[in-house]
């Protein structure tokens, strides 16, 4: 039986599967867990052989958010400093990983869950999972941007009725709203990140994480902001970019196309 909280396997084509370990507990984050998750995604940061993150739970849930438990013994403080320790987050960690983070939506994500599936870059989705914002009924407030985040992808007047509600939100609705890309069968689930991985590995190095930065950082600005960005940056690069190498690459995509 492995006891670790986060379990990370390395495949050598370049993309790394990370698995909440907890499933007893439906994944629920307590501080161990949130501790491990953030040291691990900044060791793949870390790590050059490894610029594609996939995401997922061990068991029937994703992630079912704070460990509720923990914080009502007084075990935990929820959010600020214990101890003089601030405790690790993992939505911060996810957001210093410079490479896709697509996230495999096996169960139940919910509340904080439902915030660490939104952190990721791609989310795909079993027919099980299903995903909930009960910050309003538990008397938390949220922390890891669901509350701005979720209303960018899927308009505000359907992120009030999920978050002033509680209700569950099905991965087929997710999908219908636009934040889910796809369902995918619960057996295929993991084939289908993997897959999905590949083809961003199979894509360049260094555009892979330029184009990730520019959609990023373009969206948390208003829209003539985020077209002037984009244009300096085009600039920046494109002017390092020889013809040769252009006409080299285009003929890869001609190939693949052709396949």
């Amino acid at each position: 039986m492995n006891d670790a909280l986060v379990l990370c396997t390395i495949d050598p084509a370049g993309h790394a599967l990370v698995t909440l370990n907890r499933p007893a507990q439906l994944n629920a984050l307590s501080r161990a867990l949130m501790a491990q998750l953030s040291d691990t995604i900044d060791a793949l940061e870390a790590d050059p052989a490894v610029r594609v993150l996939i995401l997922t739970g061990a068991g029937k849930a994703f992630c079912a958010g704070l460990d509720l438990k923990e914080l009502g013994s007084g075990a935990a403080a929820l959010g600020g400093s214990e101890n003089g320790v601030t405790p690790k987050d993992p939505v911060a960690a996810l957001q210093r990983f410079s490479g896709p983070v697509i996230g495999a939506i096996n169960g139940a994500a919910v509340t904080g869950g439902f915030e660490l599936a939104l952190a990721c870059d791609v989310l795909l989705a079993s027919p099980a999972a299903r995903f909930a914002d009960t910050h309003a009924r538990i008397g938390v407030a949220p922390g890891w941007g669901l509350s701005q985040k979720l209303s960018r992808a899927i308009g505000i007047y359907r992120a009030r009725e999920v978050s002033l509600t509680g209700n569950w939100v099905s991965a087929e609705q997710a999908a219908a709203w636009g934040f889910v890309n796809r369902v995918v069968p619960a057996e295929g689930l993991l084939d289908a990140a993997r897959s999905l991985a590949l083809d961003m590995l199979s894509t360049l190095p260094e555009m892979l994480v330029r184009y990730k930065a520019i959609i990023d950082e373009g969206f948390a600005l208003p829209f003539g902001e985020g077209v002037q960005l984009e244009k300096q940056r085009s600039i920046e690069f494109n002017t390092q970019v020889g013809a040769a190498a252009i006409e080299a690459r285009r003929e890869t995509v001609r190939a693949r196309n052709r396949g």
